[in-house]
């Protein structure tokens, strides 16, 4: 069987590697991590240096590519691209309830223990000894990928030629009740941007808030619709084109029929679809943990929340969509998630997560590093960003307004040349 096929403009090869679940017993148990290797159609770029790409997250698969186009046509003019699928997303190891069930909540914890930042570098460390051993290899890191990133500059250096981030410089100083502070600030800026933009659009979500605090509504999932999942929406208010699909989904919530207004059986299908927790469980289980470094989460937003009244629904207030975070209720009202709220909360309390970044290592890194940094981004918050920048030796940044947090999707040609001519040492026009 082939590992190799075409797409329009590019070659792509197929990579599946055994690695240790756990490097510190490397002789246990292992999993399967797969990587996307792509390669422009021209003679020369199968010699061609290794781009790495981190996925954001986490939990998610690295992108499936259509074509030659976006920011892997930038890539591919210098680069082989290799996309990454992270260790439990896509076609490595899977995690998902099923793939979880024969272990108890104590197990499943310390099964997902291994799945953060620090071990995915420990794979793309032990890839790159097959794929490229006497080479050194560029990354890229979106979000959660920059994260991902910082990992690699702290551990394995020497593996690196530069580094690019878009959208991702990790708070390696803050712990999560501080990153949620400064994020919940953020999406309440989203929210007052999104409802002085949209007039109606209070009206048309509070009207939806009413009925289903008087009325029952199942979607096509199966879950009952509760406000908390409603305000969850706003997860989507951080994106381009973000606030513009979020207020289509909610001018049809509704339908009129000789029976009265009903819930439109169109919403509840695409509302379904707007949160993928179901699909996405990793995101859930691990997201908090991404932010700690000898500490526990112990359900930081949420505590953040129980600090901020204005994002606890009542009728009588103005409502307010939630953005990135992941509170201990996912795990009662999503169906795939109910199996896993023993885990779940083990994870919260889990007190002894290995610290992620060396700041000794970052304060004389060596390694060229360009960065976007998106000064109204949502999710990795600008001003922590830049507090992270501070400690990095050797790291240029752009900072800009110009795009949100998806802006590698809808500019990436543009936003990875900038970086390559910064680590060029070019001047940005």
């Amino acid at each position: 069987m082939s590992n190799e096929y075409a797409l329009a403009g590019m070659t792509v090869i197929k990579h599946h590697f055994t690695l240790p679940l756990d490097y510190q017993k490397p002789k246990s148990n292992t999993i399967t991590v797969f990587a996307r290797e792509l390669r422009a159609n021209e003679p020369e770029a199968e010699h061609r240096p290794f781009l790495v790409y981190f996925q954001g997250g986490p939990g998610f698969a690295a992108q499936r590519p259509i074509d030659n186009s976006g920011w892997i046509k930038r890539a591919l003019k210098e680069f082989r691209v290799l996309l990454l699928d992270q260790r439990g997303t896509g076609l490595s190891s899977a995690i998902n309830y099923v793939a979880l069930a024969h272990l108890s909540p104590r197990q499943q914890a310390d099964y997902l223990a291994h799945f953060r930042a620090d071990n995915i570098i420990n794979d793309a460390s032990a890839i790159k000894a097959i794929l490229s051993p006497k080479e050194k290899w560029s990354i890229l890191g979106q979000s959660f990928g920059g994260f991902c990133v910082f990992r690699y500059l702290s551990s394995a250096p020497n593996e690196l030629k530069q580094a690019f981030i878009t959208g991702g410089i990790p708070p390696i100083l803050a712990n999560p009740k501080e990153v949620y502070q400064h994020t919940f600030a953020r999406v309440k800026a989203k929210n007052e941007q999104f409802f002085n933009r949209f007039p109606d659009a209070l009206h048309l979500v509070s009207q939806l808030a009413e009925h289903i605090t008087r009325h029952p509504v199942i979607l096509s999932s199966g879950e009952k619709l509760s406000i908390e999942m409603l305000q969850s929406l706003g997860i989507h208010l951080g994106m381009q084109e973000g606030p513009e699909n979020l207020y289509y989904l909610l001018e049809q919530a509704f339908i009129e029929t000789p029976a009265g207004r009903q819930i439109n059986p169109w919403f509840l299908s695409q509302f379904t679809q707007y949160l993928d927790y179901n699909d996405q469980p990793l995101f859930a289980l691990l997201h908090e943990s991404i932010y700690c470094q000898q500490h526990a989460s112990n359900w930081a937003a949420e505590q953040v929340r129980q600090d901020k009244p204005e994002f606890a629904y009542q009728s009588d207030q103005p409502f307010l969509f939630t953005g990135e975070m992941i509170f201990p209720w996912f795990f009662e009202q999503f169906n795939n998630l109910m199996p896993l709220k023993g885990c779940a909360d083990l994870l919260a309390a889990k007190s002894d997560w290995p610290t992620l970044y060396d700041l000794d290592v970052l304060q004389n890194n060596q390694v060229p590093i360009s960065a976007a940094i998106y000064s109204e981004d949502m999710y990795v918050d600008m001003t922590l960003s830049l507090t992270s920048v501070s400690k990095v030796a050797n790291l240029t940044y752009w900072l800009t307004s110009e795009y949100e947090h998806n802006g590698i999707k809808m500019a990436g040609e543009i936003i990875l040349d900038k970086l390559i001519a910064l680590n060029k040492g070019n001047q940005l026009r």
